[in-house]
């Protein structure tokens, strides 16, 4: 479950469409198609836990499966993504690392694991028609397979994402070059996510060539309704392609369960008093409130604690004051400029506050602009 073909560069474009808590936790029961090395299989019933945490500099998703298969046998799947980057979300254009470290095994076959991690430079993009991105990256690949000899690769790595202002879908093209065993293959992933207030939905199609090793090409599309904020139904169908450092085959799949959710879903915008759908593109301007003191205010219905947090205060969250009615005012202490900020409502949702100009965060996602004057 939620176990797809998608690569993690391709996950990475996604994040500021699915990811706006900075934890969470789910857990997937279900049914589907489950792979490990050398072959897949049909299970009635799989466990799919999944924890995700996010920061503006980093993101971190933990995710895997217990599955049931034939004759009382299992298998399991398991997964670690890592992002940092290396430079202030300011930043325009920043060095970012990734990893991603997977696993699989069936209790009476074999065990396999791969292991890949990618320096890489992101440049974010912001115009007045949208938003989006561009990365080029270099690392080293590597997998094991139980019982034989392990295998080692250098990747090459392009990427880019955009978003139109206003819609709920965003768009992405992924270019890998691996180097395996003294020949090149090249992948290419093309696909749209689409987040809505209740769906989540996307389509992804894959394409391998290789003057050495077959070329194939893949396509999967998978689909998530919120019945209610904290869970959500999820299908998804397509078919793989080959992942030689596990030893996992080309082969169709399906998968189809319920994903309970730790935290309530939210909007990536929120903000009563402006319709997040049709943003206003200017920056938040703080009121002097004497001295050096600047005051912010937002109104944030039905949250239970306010914080703000920004590149003045190392991006570590500090509590803003209630003063009815929905409405939260935070007193600053900051000299004229230019500053970038997240709201963190209830402790966990990080959001950008609707009505107010943001840029890129070299990471996909967004942050919103304070000045000072």
């Amino acid at each position: 479950m939620r176990m797809g073909p998608v690569p993690f560069s391709v996950l990475l474009v996604a994040l500021p469409l699915t990811l706006v808590a900075q934890r969470q936790a789910s857990l997937g029961v279900g049914a589907g198609v489950v792979r490990y090395s050398g072959g897949s299989s049909f299970s009635a019933f799989s466990v799919a836990p999944a924890g995700e945490w996010v920061t503006p500099s980093m993101y971190l998703g933990v995710n895997g499966a217990v599955s049931l298969l034939e004759a009382g046998v299992w298998a399991g799947q398991g997964r670690v993504d890592v992002w940092a980057a290396l430079a202030r979300p300011a930043a325009n254009t920043r060095l970012a690392v990734n990893a991603t470290i997977a696993a699989s095994t069936r209790s009476d076959g074999l065990g396999a694991a791969s292991g890949v991690a990618i320096l890489e430079a992101v440049h974010g993009i912001a115009g007045t028609k949208g938003d989006g991105g561009a990365a080029v990256g270099v690392g080293p690949v590597t997998g094991v397979i139980e019982s034989f000899r392990g295998a080692g690769a250098l990747r090459l790595r392009g990427r880019g994402w955009w978003r139109f202002r206003n819609s709920p879908a965003q768009v992405s093209l992924t270019l890998e070059g691996t180097r395996l065993l003294g020949a090149w293959y090249t992948d290419a992933v093309g696909g749209v996510v689409l987040d809505e207030r209740r769906v989540v939905g996307s389509l992804w199609v894959s394409g391998r060539v290789s003057p050495a090793y077959t070329s194939s090409a893949a396509a999967s599309v998978s689909l998530q309704y919120f019945v209610t904020p904290a869970i959500a139904l999820e299908a998804s169908g397509g078919n793989y392609l080959r992942d030689p450092f596990q030893g996992l085959p080309s082969a169709g799949f399906f998968t189809a369960g319920v994903r309970f959710f730790r935290a309530r879903r939210a909007s990536a915008t929120t903000d009563s008093a402006s319709n997040p759908r049709r943003p206003v593109l200017a920056p938040l301007v703080a009121m002097h409130r004497g001295g050096d003191t600047v005051v912010v205010r937002f109104r944030m219905p039905a949250a239970r604690a306010v914080a703000i947090a920004g590149n003045w205060n190392a991006w570590t969250p500090e509590a803003l004051h209630g003063l009815g009615e929905d409405v939260w005012e935070a007193a600053l202490r900051l000299a004229p400029g230019t500053y970038y900020f997240n709201l963190v409502i209830d402790g966990q949702e990080w959001v950008v506050p609707g009505g107010v100009a943001t840029i890129p965060d070299g990471m996909g996602g967004l942050i919103a602009v304070l000045n000072v004057l």
